[in-house]
């Protein structure tokens, strides 16, 4: 099992890592975040539609247009997103995750998380930080499962859908990644 402290030397050992390979850029700013999440979910809900049954019938949907994760045993991920309910930005968010194993390289993803119910966007709304899996129950869309879901079939607070993978590296998961509001 794993203690508290070699948790945090992990975490930290993988962030710097992944500081480490990962292009050295700006902090993204809020028109910058507006911009990249606008454009991610049009195209998403225009390829898939799954997404844009999701996004209809969601109560919010927060997105991270692009995270970049990479590692060399230790690996962590980062990424700056938004939550956009009823149409209008209601906050930014930044999405984290650590993890450590059989693991070398970098890539670029992102993910919409798709907010089906009042309990699914309250935990987002209450919580200072919010880890994925913890709370409102998270199912994970892939192109298997897309074809089948319908809206009659959602029976999960919230739908994850990973998008737009570049890199070389394989196991993007949102399970565990920790979301918390920042400010813009």
């Amino acid at each position: 099992m794993l203690n508290k402290r070699n948790f945090l030397v992990a975490a930290a050992a993988a962030l710097s890592i992944t500081g480490a390979a990962a292009p050295h850029a700006e902090a993204a700013s809020a028109a910058d975040i507006d911009r990249d999440s606008h454009s991610a979910l049009d195209k998403l809900t225009a390829e898939h539609p799954s997404a844009a049954r999701l996004m209809h019938d969601a109560k919010a949907v927060l997105i991270f247009p692009n995270i970049v994760k990479a590692g060399f045993v230790f690996g962590g991920a980062y990424g700056e997103g938004e939550l956009i309910e009823n149409g209008q930005v209601q906050g930014y968010y930044s999405t984290a995750s650590a993890s450590w194993g059989l693991q070398a390289g970098a890539q670029s993803y992102g993910y919409a998380l798709f907010l089906m119910d009042d309990k699914a966007l309250q935990t987002v709304h209450d919580a200072h930080g919010w880890q994925v899996g913890a709370g409102p129950t998270v199912a994970v869309v892939n192109t298997g499962m897309e074809a089948d879901l319908t809206t009659t079939q959602l029976t999960s607070d919230s739908y994850a859908y990973i998008f737009g993978q570049q890199g070389l590296m394989a196991g993007v998961t949102v399970q565990g990644s920790k979301v918390t509001r920042i400010q813009k």
